[in-house]
């Protein structure tokens, strides 16, 4: 009995494949290329995935920490708005680095204004701060919310480093009049209002006159700052865009 030849077996030689016909040396370069690709896709869209799951988790820290600072130096119970939602921007290149402006009301009536601030020229960098002003012009509070100073000497800036617990340097600034003439926003070795500790100066003396630039600059556009609509930016002149 003789098959058709539609039931016979295929003897015809497969053709080779676009990667058998490269040279060995080539081969696996490309082989390498493509696991290395493949092994890119796959970890960014790991990290893709990780970031949008984490992200709602790391904002709310974030804002736990920032409202954390914020109690420090204004208590809770001097206003009854969402404070972290009322805010409004400033380009901190401005002369006083004034940046994020949060707005206390109770009611409807301005209470304070907290800001964040930076002393560029702290002993260790950048010293953050986060400073309240009232609708007076005193300042309710100051703290750092960063700083690289030498622990153990320069950073008794930041009350929780400070071993006088009692009575930390940073209180200092707490009813001081934002209206001063800036030569009394200085430590007393150079002839302002603030004291200091011997053998540490340099960060004090930066944080002081942070404060002071940074509260005038905020108070001298009080009505301006609390009139303006959420989320307005004040440009690095100081003027509402």
């Amino acid at each position: 009995m003789t098959l058709p030849d539609s039931a016979l077996p295929d003897t015809t030689p497969a053709r080779p494949s676009f990667l058998e016909k490269l040279p060995p040396a080539p081969r696996r370069a490309l082989i390498s290329a493509l696991g290395l690709t493949a092994f890119t896709v796959f970890f960014t869209a790991l990290m893709a995935f990780t970031h949008e799951v984490t992200r709602e988790r790391i904002q709310a820290a974030a804002e736990q920490q920032q409202m954390r600072l914020v109690n420090e130096v204004l208590p809770t119970e001097h206003y009854d708005n969402a404070l972290l939602s009322d805010y409004i921007d400033a380009d901190d290149r401005n002369e006083a680095h004034v940046g994020r402006i949060w707005r206390a009301r109770s009611g409807q009536t301005p209470v304070a204004l907290v800001f964040n601030t930076f002393a560029p020229d702290g002993y260790g960098g950048r010293i953050d701060l986060i400073v309240s002003l009232d609708v007076d012009g005193h300042i309710g509070g100051v703290r750092v919310a960063s700083h690289k100073e030498t622990p153990g000497l320069g950073d008794y800036i930041d009350p929780a480093k400070d071993r006088d617990r009692q009575n930390p340097w940073i209180r200092q600034f707490a009813g001081k009049d934002a209206t001063l003439p800036l030569a009394h926003w200085a430590v007393k070795k150079d002839g302002g209002d603030f004291d200091f500790h011997a053998g540490a100066t340099v960060s004090p003396r930066a944080v002081t006159r942070a404060v002071g630039r940074a509260a005038a600059w905020v108070h001298a556009r009080r009505d301006a700052l609390f009139a303006a609509p959420k989320e307005t930016h004040f440009n690095a002149e100081g003027e509402k865009q």
